[in-house]
């Protein structure tokens, strides 16, 4: 199979791991220049006291400054219901251009209503700088890199393949963690099984970053793999698992799962590109609908 980008390079991957909400963030940089991406950063939240702070991303921030690198892009690889973004915030410190997939129109539109916000809420993914869509091709540094649409999670997921290494968001976790759920508003088991299929089909060789590891049974933290690796040991998709075991398996996990504990300080911020939302007094402010998700 043609791809759009050189996977023989193979970039430079710093992962961070934020305890708080079991997310990786990656810095990746350009092994021939000084340009690097962050991928799924973290904005700090205590939410039973409503306080925001910014630990995480100035750890990120940190690093590429002491490093001597020029941010080019922040990517999200979808809206994430578990952790808040920092992206404004690390932009506004180091620069870069922050992008998702066009598919958070979608999203907007179905959490606007749902989050009750006015005409001044623009659905349209004007918050962020960039709107992928399948296939999309961009540079970080002298490194190209590429965004697939892979759906199913939600509707604007989207794995990133920079050179070797692919940073697969919430479609895929360790082996042993198998998949993420389908069952928010938008997403759709069947459609994960098919992207997850996109992303088998890269090079046994791809290296493979997750967004979440959670150390099923006890064992310590991991976030990196290889498609070979997933094709033989995913326990939700592996050695042969059919589209429909997947969807029976993923509908009835799916519906004795809780919600994640931060899902609607999460959606609002998130849908914005990590601005936080104000009141019209121009103060922060978040919503909690009831019965609403």
């Amino acid at each position: 199979m043609n791809y759009p980008v050189d996977m023989t390079i193979k970039p430079d991957v710093s992962a961070h791991f934020d305890e708080a909400t079991n997310t990786i963030t990656y810095i990746v940089k350009d092994p021939s220049s000084d340009h690097c991406a962050i991928i799924d950063s973290v904005m700090d939240i205590d939410y039973a006291a409503g306080r925001i702070t910014y630990d995480h991303a100035d750890a990120l921030i940190k690093e590429v400054q002491d490093r001597g690198l020029t941010l080019d892009w922040i990517i999200e690889t979808h809206v994430h219901a578990d952790h808040l973004s920092a992206a404004p915030y690390i932009q506004q410190k180091l620069g870069g251009k922050i992008g998702v997939g066009e598919k958070i129109m979608v999203i907007q539109e179905t959490f606007g209503k749902i989050f009750n916000e006015g005409t001044e809420f623009q659905r349209d993914g004007s918050q962020f700088d960039a709107l992928f869509k399948d296939g999309d091709t961009y540079m970080i540094g002298t490194m190209p890199a590429f965004a697939m649409y892979t759906p199913g999670h939600t509707p604007a997921c989207m794995v990133h393949v920079v050179g070797n290494a692919a940073f697969a968001g919430d479609t895929l976790f360790m082996p042993d963690g198998g998949s993420a759920r389908a069952d928010f508003p938008g997403g759709d088991a069947g459609e994960l099984f098919d992207s997850i299929q996109k992303v088998l089909a890269l090079p046994d060789e791809t290296r493979l970053f997750m967004c979440h590891d959670y150390g099923p049974n006890g064992r310590a933290i991991e976030w990196e793999t290889t498609v070979a690796d997933q094709k033989r040991d995913n326990i939700h998709v592996g050695g042969g698992k059919t589209r429909e075991e997947f969807i029976a398996f993923r509908t009835k996990r799916d519906a004795e799962l809780g919600m994640p504990k931060l899902i609607i300080p999460s959606l609002q911020v998130n849908m914005r590109a990590g601005t936080v939302p104000k009141d019209k007094d121009g103060n922060p402010m978040l919503k909690v609908p009831v019965n609403g998700i």
